[in-house]
């Protein structure tokens, strides 16, 4: 194999970078999801939904169930914390926004290498996918 077939082959510092910050968050995110389920179902702190009535919500759509549950769409999970219910929430939230931060983690390396194209994509990028989290547009962040 010829030396430009391997340098192909090769990943990127910006690549290596995206992956580590991906892997980090991923693990940190699973670590929260299963600390959060273990307080939820060894009962440590009080549901909002109570589990004995949480499967009879399980069946409507969801508009029914969040106005049956007394629930507000999008980030309004944030005020519910206090309940083990809602926890799991946060892991969520990390998983779904870790792929912001390993954009943001590669724009300085992007930067010193002089990347233009990509610094400029890697920038559009955290926009578009934080404007959807955020809910700004009504489509996202629930």
């Amino acid at each position: 194999m010829s030396d430009q077939q391997n340098a192909s082959i090769e990943a990127t510092p910006e690549q290596v970078l995206y992956a580590k910050f991906l892997d980090k968050g991923q693990l940190l995110g699973l670590m929260i999801l299963i600390i959060t389920f273990a307080i939820y179902a060894l009962g440590v702190i009080k549901p909002y939904i109570p589990r004995d009535v949480i499967s009879s919500l399980w069946s409507t759509n969801y508009t029914d169930y969040l106005h049956n549950a007394n629930i507000k769409a999008g980030w309004a999970w944030l005020g519910m914390l206090k309940y083990s219910d809602f926890l799991n929430f946060i892991g969520i939230a990390i998983l779904a926004g870790v792929s912001i931060i390993c954009y943001i983690a590669i724009i300085p390396t992007l930067i010193r290498s002089k990347d233009t194209i990509f610094v400029i994509l890697a920038v559009l990028e955290v926009i578009v996918l934080t404007v959807a989290a955020s809910g700004i547009l009504g489509s996202g962040g629930h």
